[in-house]
């Protein structure tokens, strides 16, 4: 690589960092006017026009705001988490297109490439609670630790019944086979599948059990202020975005859109956003609508569930394709799982036992009388 594709590839990539950190601005002023309205509130009103500046004044508060370290930290390893989450979770964008051939680098095997580099955060997390030396962001650490390599399979297997389907592990050719019609159709399973485990990677409601402000305080966030606890708040985001445009990508047919071109084009990017923060939405309304679960459900659903699911899933998809079946048996198949777990679900929340409470009433006995 000469010196000018050295800087091409540099100018790129800052690029991106660029356009990630717009649409990280972009997301927090959704997620609060999103929420506000299922909330019945306004969000945002008072900063800029309907509140669109909130986020700018949010990130400057953040960069101005005192860095408070405690004197028994392992400052190398406090300085370095931040970076150890945020690094990976920039560098998935090498390979994820937003349209055909509009991709820093595209990569035969790029969606080994997004998995291979997404585990690492884990080191960061740990690393984080770790070099706090408080007890709570330790025990946030090894939670986020465990749930994030227990949701890892499922996500993996849903990830491969695509490749499996596309025969291929790069993005364009993954999106290219998509072209008559849409691998959510096909299945629908592999989508729920990557959607739930993507949502327990993100850590986000229902899965924010690492950083549980009432159980753990902050996780492995709570010694951190100021820039530093920024780049946590900027990891989580672009993550957000990233798992929102995979979902795009491997199941909703990325900028594909019936009609209109797949080359290269402002459409197709378009195409591509509109998508990708309908999905967003979604993931913000499960935020609004559901409880956070404890850690053993959490850790039910990821073992008894979602990875049973998973390994289910490759087997259908093996079963379909080694027998020639037509799309829709795989479609039928994989919706007869869904259903059937979902009535499994639902008749198990209608039938589980109300929990009995005993209330104890504490009755002062009464004084001794001093007469006589």
């Amino acid at each position: 690589m000469n010196a000018l594709e050295t800087l091409m590839l540099l100018s790129k990539m800052l690029g991106v960092l660029t356009g990630l950190s717009v649409v990280v601005l972009s997301l927090t002023w959704l997620e609060r006017k999103f929420l506000g309205r299922m909330q019945m509130r306004m969000g945002p009103t008072r900063t800029g026009p309907y509140g669109l500046l909130q986020p700018v004044a949010d990130a400057i508060k953040l960069m101005a705001k005192e860095d408070l370290l405690s004197s028994w930290v392992d400052r190398v390893a406090y300085w370095v988490a931040p970076l150890a989450v945020f690094v990976p979770t920039f560098m998935i964008w090498v390979t994820i297109p937003i349209a055909r051939d509009l991709v820093i680098q595209n990569m035969d095997m790029g969606l080994f490439y997004i998995i291979a580099f997404s585990v690492l955060s884990i080191v960061g997390l740990v690393m984080a609670g770790w070099a706090s030396s408080n007890k709570y962001a330790v025990l946030g650490g090894f939670r986020a630790a465990a749930q994030l390599i227990s949701y890892e399979i499922p996500l993996i297997l849903a990830v491969l019944g695509v490749v499996m389907l596309a025969q291929s592990m790069n993005l364009q050719e993954v999106v290219s086979k998509q072209g008559t019609v849409i691998y959510a159709a096909i299945q629908p399973l592999g989508l729920v599948l990557f959607f739930i485990a993507g949502l327990a990677e993100l850590g986000r409601t229902p899965f924010d059990i690492h950083p549980a402000e009432s159980e753990v305080v902050g996780g492995p966030f709570v010694e951190y202020s100021g820039a530093h606890w920024a780049v946590f708040f900027l990891a989580e985001y672009i993550n957000t975005f990233a798992i929102a445009s995979l979902t795009v990508l491997l199941f909703l047919g990325g900028w594909l859109f019936p009609g209109l071109p797949g080359d290269v084009s402002a459409l197709g990017v378009l195409v591509f956003l509109v998508k990708t923060y309908m999905v967003i939405l979604v993931i913000f309304w499960v935020r609004g609508t559901y409880p956070r679960l404890r850690i053993d459900q959490l850790m039910s659903l990821g073992w008894k569930v979602l990875v049973p699911l998973a390994f289910v899933n490759v087997i259908i998809t093996a079963v379909y394709m080694f027998y020639g079946w037509p799309d829709w048996s795989l479609t039928i198949m994989s919706t007869a799982i869904l259903v059937v777990v979902g009535w499994g679900f639902s008749r198990r929340m209608r039938t589980a036992p109300t929990p009995e409470y005993t209330v104890k009433l504490y009755v002062p006995a009464p004084e001794a009388s001093n007469a006589g």
